[in-house]
């Protein structure tokens, strides 16, 4: 408990120590690397997302792809790329890890949001002469959005999270008071800097699930309020997906 004590007296003393950067300078840091790479995995990713749930091809490689893409350590690529391109690119091989790391989350939010929807809306839309464009962005990208949010809301947490290793190779963020506590054996900077990377990450999981609720359309928040149900098989295995979570097959009947 005292050690606990310590790390907010450090956090709030104004002053992070000999070597350390301030505070909201790290948290900038943090954000920066964050926001970037989520970005740039979300333009790779979502427009491929979109095709997969569009037009059901390609969707075993994408699996395929996420599932290995989930599975490299982000550490490893992280000391691997640094090496490749050289210590005056280490700001561009960690930007690559965190991508790499963001694709499978928000590619699986893409083209789950677009499975999870029900066909005979589309049939609907294809019925009254809608276009193929048509029915993409007025029926696949608004009903779809809440669990894209979704993905995007998994992949952000977990780069948010991840970024804390940067500062292994000298960028700052605010792994820089866990990484460089340890040798010192300032262990009230170690505590302090796991409780600020968990709040940030709270606050924006929080942000993120508010987000989410809000861009589901009204007509379905309404329809949803008027007459509960419970979710269906597809709905449930698609917001699992989404967050990377393995989802599990309906059992043999």
């Amino acid at each position: 408990m005292n050690l606990i004590g310590e790390a907010f007296a450090w956090l709030f003393s104004g002053n992070p120590g000999r070597g350390f950067d301030p505070i909201p300078a790290a948290i900038g840091v943090q954000l920066l690397y964050t926001v970037v790479s989520v970005l740039v995995a979300a333009a790779i990713a979502i427009p491929l997302g979109w095709y997969i749930g569009h037009t059901g091809r390609g969707r075993e490689t994408a699996v395929a792809i996420s599932g290995a893409a989930r599975a490299i350590p982000s550490f490893g690529l992280l000391i691997l790329l640094t090496l490749i391109l050289g210590v005056l690119h280490k700001p561009e091989a960690a930007v690559i890890s965190f991508v790499i790391l963001a694709i499978p989350s928000l590619l699986a939010g893409a083209y789950t949001g677009f499975e999870a929807i029900d066909r005979r809306v589309l049939d609907a839309g294809r019925s009254m002469g809608m276009t193929e464009a048509q029915i993409l962005w007025r029926i696949e990208v608004p009903l779809g959005l809440p669990l894209l949010v979704g993905g995007i809301r998994a992949a952000t947490l977990q780069v948010l999270a991840t970024v804390t290793i940067a500062a292994y190779i000298g960028l700052g963020g605010l792994g820089q008071y866990i990484i460089a506590a340890i040798p010192l054996r300032r262990f009230d900077i170690l505590i302090g800097g796991a409780i600020l990377v968990a709040v940030l990450a709270l606050v924006t999981d929080g942000l993120f699930a508010l987000l989410q609720h809000i861009v589901v359309p009204r007509g379905i928040r309404a329809a949803g309020a008027a007459s509960p149900r419970a979710r269906s098989a597809r709905e449930r295995r698609a917001e699992a997906v989404a967050v990377g979570v393995p989802a599990t097959p309906p059992s043999a009947s």
